[in-house]
């Protein structure tokens, strides 16, 4: 579990706009996995991303959908059959405390609740790698920190988790693995302190580290 910290307009969310190849580094070099995204076809994009979750602090959800249907999307998209989608589904939001609320629209849910219904779909495919940014910033501090300790319980089962977030004060209180940026450039790079060292990769191969931002681009 790693944190990308830094000031508004450090480059914490074009770092992960480039491990989600949502843009492209125009040099250097990103690698994830030991994998150079450069090396990845346009038409390889979408197979690419189903390695990735992603969060998002303004959710990014489909208001005029139940949250099923939210949080199937991307099994949808992948062509997963109806009931192992609904099998997943269900155990997703189970993760995330919110099963039984699957037939509800998100208008009908607290500001928390919906971020939670973005993180099970994150999660529902089962990615390797777990990316968010500022997932927290529209959260008071409580909700703030149950939504942290649910990146980190998926941490603790293997999922590789990226967080972009400014709130310095919440970071801390996690003890892993901390990058600071600024201007588009690694500034300070911490290990793992406390009780979340013991979640972080062991290895480099055993996840992508990320990738630090120049003006141009971006180099793991």
């Amino acid at each position: 579990m790693v944190f990308l910290t830094g000031h508004s307009g450090a480059g914490k969310s074009t770092v992960l706009k480039l491990i989600g190849l949502v843009e492209r580094a125009t040099r250097g070099q990103v690698l994830v996995g030991g994998q150079n995204l450069a090396g990845i076809a346009r038409a390889g994009v979408p197979y690419y991303r189903r390695q990735i979750g992603m969060v998002f602090q303004d959710h990014k959800l489909l208001h005029d959908r139940p949250v099923w249907d939210n949080v199937a999307l991307p099994l949808v998209i992948a062509g997963v059959p109806r009931r192992e989608a609904d099998r997943r589904v269900r155990a997703a939001l189970d993760q995330v405390g919110l099963l039984g609320r699957e037939r509800g629209f998100p208008i009908e849910l607290s500001t928390g609740e919906q971020q939670r219904v973005g993180i099970a779909r994150a999660v529902v495919g089962k990615p390797p790698i777990l990316i968010a940014d500022e997932p927290t910033g529209n959260l008071d501090p409580d909700l703030a920190l149950e939504v942290m300790k649910l990146f980190r319980r998926f941490n603790e089962v293997g999922v590789t988790v990226v967080i972009a977030s400014h709130d310095v004060h919440l970071v801390e209180r996690f003890g892993v693995r901390r990058v600071a940026l600024a201007g588009g450039r690694v500034v300070e790079a911490e290990a793992a302190t406390g009780a979340g060292a013991a979640a972080a990769p062991s290895s480099p191969s055993s996840a992508p580290k990320p990738p630090a931002t120049d003006a141009g681009g971006a180099r793991a």
